[in-house]
């Protein structure tokens, strides 16, 4: 698919919207749950549901441990250290932003909240992607059928309610578990609840913090002469 303008504002209006009435951080708490079943540090169940995120790295030699070195550096918000890991062709738009040195400008400008981004994407499972790299998160390189990709939304967590109106004493109709739905009538900004319609055509309502954007963020790395590094970090399409 071809980047689209339409598909970015799309974007960066849902980050708004998620920061302004908080859910992001709701969003951000849940997905931390998730992180030591995800990188196999424990023995605990990983969550349910179709697009749950899963860890492919640890069958692709050095992918594990790239990642376990992005995380670090992540956490410790190391400029330097992320820099490092960054090919120096990283691609960071599709309109021509690239580079180390532009990735340094975004981490250090608040307005980008890469840190926060890349926080999320270490806890959405890591996928083996067909160039012999890995992709983060999991789900964006699975293939989600009936779902427009431009107004697709992963729903975060297990057993999340789908309402029949948008508001919490509105009834629970089904609930869902990282299912891929579709905005039914475009994203609506500052609202709570979003109105979205499932692959079976479904119609209802989640709560605008529990979805995430199928072109969110994604992150991209691979072996170059046998150094791993981050060959992009992109949103949009």
């Amino acid at each position: 698919m071809r980047h689209s303008i339409g598909a970015v504002l799309l974007l960066l209006t849902l980050a708004g919207c998620n920061r302004e009435d908080a859910p992001a951080e709701k969003l951000k708490d849940a997905a931390e749950n998730l992180v030591d079943q995800v990188d196999g540090s424990t023995t605990a169940q990983l969550p349910d549901g179709l697009y749950a995120p899963r860890n492919e790295c640890t069958t692709i030699a050095g992918a594990e441990a790239f990642r376990k070195k992005l995380a670090s550096v992540v956490k410790a918000r190391d400029v330097d250290g992320l820099a490092a890991l960054a090919a120096t062709d990283i691609k960071l738009d599709f309109g021509g932003g690239s580079g180390v040195a532009e990735l340094r400008k975004r981490l250090a400008d608040t307005d980008w909240t890469l840190w926060d981004e890349l926080d999320t994407l270490l806890n959405l499972g890591c996928a083996a992607n067909d160039q012999g790299g890995i992709t983060l998160p999991w789900y964006f390189d699975q293939k989600i059928d009936k779902i427009d990709p431009m107004m697709g939304m992963i729903v975060m967590g297990q057993n999340v309610p789908l309402r029949d109106g948008p508001g919490q004493n509105s009834t629970a109709v089904r609930m869902l578990s990282w299912d891929g739905v579709e905005l039914a009538a475009g994203l609506q900004p500052g609202k709570p609840y979003q109105n979205v319609k499932l692959a079976d055509g479904s119609l209802g309502y989640v709560e605008t913090g529990k979805l995430r954007s199928l072109i969110a963020y994604r992150l991209t790395a691979t072996s170059r002469d046998g150094k791993w590094s981050i060959i992009s970090l992109v949103a949009g399409d």
